[in-house]
């Protein structure tokens, strides 16, 4: 199997590496990583004080809201949502074809 690659504008090779997951411990859903994403990929999850996610964001129980990777397949993998990050909360993967 290969791994995807693609080219820069100088011509150099570049591998694309794609949003996995978040560490929902590390996270503290500053939301810097969401704004930086031109492709709608990440989402604020309220999590309970047992850090289950909750569904319903107006029930009472919400300790705090992390980022989550809500649409992995619009990630175009340039990584600026964990280049952003003051956690180092991101996980990537490359993709083989």
């Amino acid at each position: 199997m290969a791994t995807l690659t693609g080219l820069t504008f100088g011509g150099g090779t570049w591998t694309p590496k794609f949003a996995q997951g978040i560490d929902k411990d590390k996270c503290i859903g500053c939301g810097r990583c969401m704004k930086v994403c031109g492709y709608n990929v990440l989402g604020l999850m309220a999590l309970n004080e047992e850090g289950e996610f909750v569904e319903d964001e107006d029930d009472e129980e919400i300790e705090r809201k992390v980022m989550v990777v809500t649409q992995p397949e619009n990630c175009v993998g340039c990584q600026a949502c964990s280049r952003i990050c003051p956690k180092n909360c991101y996980s990537h993967t490359v993709l083989e074809k």
